[in-house]
């Protein structure tokens, strides 16, 4: 295929899965051989997040208002004055409306994507690839992630099984302080603010278990709290992408939040317990159980997926020896998604189907 130039706009709600998703896509797009500029109104994240950059992404800020504080000029700078040859808006983020209307002085017009939020509901299926016409005549696409052949899938990098299949835990874990001791389980957690924890806790210090905390409320909470003999715990620092994603797979059960890492405990292979966006009127526990409907998880491993989003009490976790039936139900789900097609290579054929004149680019 072309080389293609993209423009991939993002707000950040939640520095850990917005700018992650958006910065993962917009590598792996560059490791196809495009080009990807990447402007967001916030990417403090990536400091700590992707230290090195990636050849092939510039990261732009987010334009200023006509009339807002700063240097003299247009508030649309000139590295955005030409549209690329697909313009994502990640999330509904909606681009500044300067670039809206560079899009429609644009010949031929970009391809206009708003990439979505990931969900495993049945709905996506049917929403996924409709068009939204817009007012001044451009059309905007919706372009759905999720978990079946129907949606737009889940981002995966080329040679990920390979680099997984080679990694040693061991080295890794001693190298940054976390060496397991004899008999000790090892448990990562990344979470938003959780009432089910202190029952986790009590649970987890009935086995010898290391608690690998990720900054922000895992930490917060944790420290709050008091700990049961068998338990100890470790505070990690920010981590960069590929960083985190050694850290699950070093883990023996790994709990993530969101997105990003939703995704990412998939790909690393042990047990994991999600817990989605939490909201007030309960709306997520329908995603909960979307999710659960797919994986198709033992009666016990989903009662803890439940508890975890608030939804029952915590169940207990058990010994690593009666975790056999869980991993097995997730490592024949992750197979299915393996053989379906990733994220950024749906995404590129589906710009390339809608361009007027696809693999072009504007220089």
């Amino acid at each position: 295929m072309a080389a293609l130039r993209w423009d991939i706009f993002g707000r950040v709600i939640d520095n850990y899965g917005d700018v992650g998703v958006c910065w993962r896509l917009a590598a792996q797009l560059a490791a196809r051989g495009d080009a990807v500029r990447l402007v967001l109104d916030d990417s403090s994240a990536l400091a700590w997040m992707a230290p090195h950059g990636c050849p092939g992404v510039e990261v732009l800020p987010w334009p200023r208002p006509s009339g807002a504080p700063g240097p003299a000029g247009s508030p649309l700078p000139a590295r955005l004055s030409t549209p690329g040859d697909v313009v994502i808006e990640a999330f509904g983020c909606d681009p500044p409306p300067a670039f809206v209307a560079a899009m429609r002085r644009a010949t031929p017009p970009p391809v206009w994507i708003n990439l979505e939020y990931l969900s495993a509901e049945d709905w996506v299926e049917r929403s996924h690839g409709l068009p939204s016409p817009q007012p001044d005549g451009q059309t905007k696409w919706f372009f759905f992630p999720g978990f079946t052949p129907r949606t737009g899938g889940v981002l995966r990098e080329d040679g990920l099984a390979a680099e997984r299949a080679a990694f040693e835990r061991t080295p890794w874990l001693a190298a940054r302080g976390a060496a397991p001791r004899p008999g000790e389980r090892v448990v990562s957690l990344f979470c938003y603010a959780n009432d089910a924890l202190p029952a986790l806790l009590d649970d987890l210090g009935r086995t010898p278990t290391l608690v690998l905390l990720t900054p922000g409320p895992a930490q917060a909470q944790v420290d709050a709290l008091r700990r049961a003999p068998g338990l100890r715990t470790l505070r990690l620092p920010w981590l960069e992408q590929g960083e985190y994603d050694r850290l699950l797979w070093s883990s023996d059960l790994n709990f993530v939040r969101g997105e990003d890492s939703l995704v990412r405990a998939i790909w690393a292979g042990p047990p994991f317990v999600w817990q989605a966006y939490p909201q007030a009127d309960g709306a997520h526990h329908a995603k909960v159980e979307a999710l659960l409907g797919h994986i198709a998880l033992p009666g016990e491993a989903a009662a803890r997926v439940r508890a975890w989003n608030g939804c029952a009490p915590w169940p207990g976790l058990g010994a690593l020896s009666n975790w056999v039936g869980w991993k097995a139900a997730l490592e024949r789900w992750r197979a299915g998604l393996l053989r379906q097609t990733d994220l950024a290579t749906q995404l590129r054929r589906f710009a390339l189907s809608k361009g007027e004149t696809p693999g072009f680019s504007r220089g």
